[in-house]
């Protein structure tokens, strides 16, 4: 296996930017008020040359395995789970390529190593003899002692330390709970301790008697993800299907680096998709007041996560977008080619609007959503361990958890909950369930999924009910799940109809081959009032067209204004009819005036009547906000139609496009100095970094 060489990262801030700026009781007293922000991070692998079982040359093996195998007597009954964990371990060492580090252990009340044998190098290195070897040693083992999980992990650790490869994985089989933990030579938490950060580990359950909280408490502290197999027969499909993402590792590592603005605190920061996971925390290699939080072993595939900042707005601006932290994507020590996004911006506009403070974005609130799930299950199981004393309170926890996975669209968790369900509807416990059934249950209720892509590409509306315009999370997937490939998500490489990059540019890969945007590179440009691209198309004659809402005062939601001939306006080309006002239903104070000669009229983009939002905060999957091409035409005099006023968007008489924030000139040092607060930064700063965290410049210029 070798890491894939063709590899692009995106990143996308989704987040609702107001906060109260007015104190919360009579006191006066204003608290810190906390700014939550989704993160979506997508990884996809362009094609390259395929694995042909040999590492490609000079880059060497990116994969050390070590496969733990459960044999305790339980194991034996029924003898069926023995087989299938031997069948399973086979098929995958077969599959491991020529090169690959690897060992595999059986575990009891201690840890033995199966393959390599004694006096042999501590991990063998996959090969045609070397897999047949660790076959015929798989297929002769015997089961019987007790579980003691930790000796297990400790003696991966121990063989896995020293190794260079960059990406370290263990598997574990276990058929039982963790029974004879207070006898063994290390305890669970103790080589957890020392496991986290070393390997990842994926867990599964074979049989009726495993514990998901257990693989669940081993897989969030060593990165990994927990499953089980209800039947035997599964297991060795599954664990091809395993072995097979991992052999298509795009990147061992990303680190996401938050630097906050003075006054600024990180809270928190944790995986939410596809399962919660608190990331720890390092120090940033660039010192100052960056930290780096660490994912791991990415294949393609896209995960989100949620930042929890706080901040004090005394003596702060209101209703401007101020920056909070930057966020950037980085990936330490790789030194293969890796196109990385460009830094993005958390944001805060302080506000004394209580609307506007009160929103949520729609990812913090189905992460929401998801924790009430698994604790109505948690309710749930807990009551029916209680019998027919507990069956009423057990129905109440399972009706409210269909109702909530219902609420988030989640198919596989509304599955899962009907399995244990007696008939469909009626939210009552089925009759004969068995503990395992429960155990299911629970690993089913720990797995998030994003919501559902709209047909403009996003799993949430980019900048629903934000009128800033700051994209929403999930703006830059498609719908197949892997990153956008062309200027989709706010902060990847622009590019042109031919696949030519479209922005200027690239610079030159860092000295870990990382390859960042060129110098001089336009930032990503600023979305329109709604949350959309701010695109124009001409619109045909006698078409109408609603104005794009800004800040000021409140709309009429259908209401459209008749737009003559020529008339510049942003909405899908041709499509002629009102679309719907911005979330926060705000608009230009200069709504219905008229409007000077030669004004491009910004307009929501995306055709049709009026949408409204599902339950959970998601557009319906028939909204389309793909923006359409730009095109101007002046708009004649007294038209009723409100120009722009969007910092950098069209509105200066003569129709011609005038920055809101005046250029900064760039010392001979290359930076730019913050005119409020002489702040230092990168000439391509778009915020301040800071004490005030104001816009410096145009994210267009």
């Amino acid at each position: 296996m070798t890491v894939a060489e063709e590899t692009e990262v995106t990143l996308a801030v989704g987040q609702h930017k107001e906060l109260p700026a007015v104190p919360d009781d009579a006191s006066g007293r204003q608290p810190e008020q906390e700014m939550h922000a989704i993160l979506e991070i997508g990884v996809r692998s362009r094609p390259g040359p395929q694995h042909t079982g040999a590492p490609a040359p000079g880059t060497g093996p990116a994969l050390a395995e070590v496969l733990i195998v459960d044999t305790s007597r339980s194991m034996l009954h029924p003898a069926a789970k023995l087989h299938a964990a031997k069948d399973a371990t086979v098929a995958a060492v077969r599959m491991l390529p020529d090169g690959t580090a690897f060992a595999v252990l059986s575990g009891r009340f201690d840890a033995t190593l199966v393959h390599p044998g004694p006096g042999r190098p501590v991990l063998a290195v996959a090969g045609p003899a070397e897999r047949e070897a660790a076959a015929r040693a798989v297929r002769i083992l015997d089961a019987d002692g007790g579980t003691a999980l930790g000796t297990w992990l400790d003696l991966a650790r121990r063989l896995l330390k020293d190794h260079p490869a960059p990406v370290k994985h263990v598997l574990l089989l276990t058929d039982g709970r963790n029974e004879h933990d207070h006898r063994a030579a290390m305890a669970l938490d103790t080589a957890l301790d020392a496991c986290e950060g070393r390997f990842v580990c994926d867990a599964w359950g074979i049989g009726d008697d495993w514990d998901a909280e257990l693989l669940l408490r081993i897989t969030r502290r060593l990165h990994g993800r927990a499953h089980a197999v209800r039947a035997e027969s599964e297991l060795t499909s599954a664990y091809e299907e395993l072995m097979a993402g991992l052999l298509g590792t795009a990147v061992p590592e990303l680190r996401i680096r938050l630097t906050p603005t003075p006054g600024t605190v990180i809270r928190q920061v944790k995986q939410v998709v596809p399962a919660e996971q608190d990331l720890p925390a390092v120090p940033a290699g660039s010192g100052g007041r960056a930290v780096e939080y660490v994912t791991r072993a990415w294949g393609d595939e896209v995960r989100h996560f949620q930042v929890v900042l706080t901040a004090d707005p005394a003596g702060r601006e209101t209703d401007e977008d101020l920056q909070l932290a930057a966020v950037e994507v980085v990936l330490p020590g790789f030194g293969r080619p890796v196109r990385l996004p460009a830094p993005q911006p958390v944001l805060v506009r302080w506000t004394d609007n209580p609307r506007d403070a009160s929103r949520q974005h729609p990812g913090v609130r189905r992460h929401e959503r998801y924790q009430q799930a698994g604790a109505a299950v948690a309710r749930a199981y807990r009551a029916w361990l209680r019998g027919p004393d507990g069956s009423a309170m057990a129905d109440r926890a399972l009706t409210h958890a269909l109702a909530l996975a219902d609420e988030l669209g989640d198919a596989q968790l509304r599955d899962a909950l009907r399995r244990i369900e007696a008939t469909p509807g009626t939210g009552r416990i089925r009759p004969g369930l068995k503990d395992v059934d429960w155990q299911h249950l629970i690993l089913s209720s720990a797995l998030t999924t994003p919501p559902a892509r709209t047909a403009g590409g996003g799993a949430y509306r980019a900048g629903a009910g934000d009128a800033s315009g700051t994209p929403g999370d999930g703006s830059g997937v498609p719908a197949d799940g892997a990153p956008a490939a062309r200027g989709a998500a706010p902060g990847s490489p622009r590019r042109a109809a031919d696949g030519r990059p479209g922005n200027g540019g690239e610079g030159p890969p860092d000295g870990d081959g990382n390859v960042r945007p060129g110098p001089g590179l336009p930032a990503p440009r600023a979305g329109g009032a709604d949350g959309s691209a701010g695109d124009e198309a001409a619109v045909p004659p006698g078409s109408a067209a609603s104005a794009r809402p800004t800040a000021g005062a409140p709309a009429n939601p259908g209401a459209t204004t008749p737009v003559p001939p020529g008339t510049a306006a942003r909405v899908s080309p041709g499509s002629g009819v009102p679309v719907r006002p911005g979330v926060d239903g705000r608009v230009s104070p200069e709504a219905g005036g008229s409007v000077p000669p030669g004004v491009g009229v910004p307009v929501r983009p995306g055709g049709g009547a009026p949408a409204s939002h599902t339950p959970d905060g998601f557009l319906p999957p028939e909204a389309d906000d793909r923006p359409s091409p730009e095109a101007e035409t002046p708009v004649p005099a007294g038209t009723g139609v409100a120009p722009s006023v969007l910092p950098g968007g069209p509105g200066a008489p003569d129709g011609s496009r005038a920055p809101a924030v005046p250029a900064l000139a760039v010392r001979a040092d290359g930076l730019v100095e913050c005119p409020r607060c002489r702040w230092l930064g990168p000439a391509e700063s778009v915020y301040c970094g800071g004490a005030c965290g104001r816009r410096l410049r145009e994210a267009s210029e």
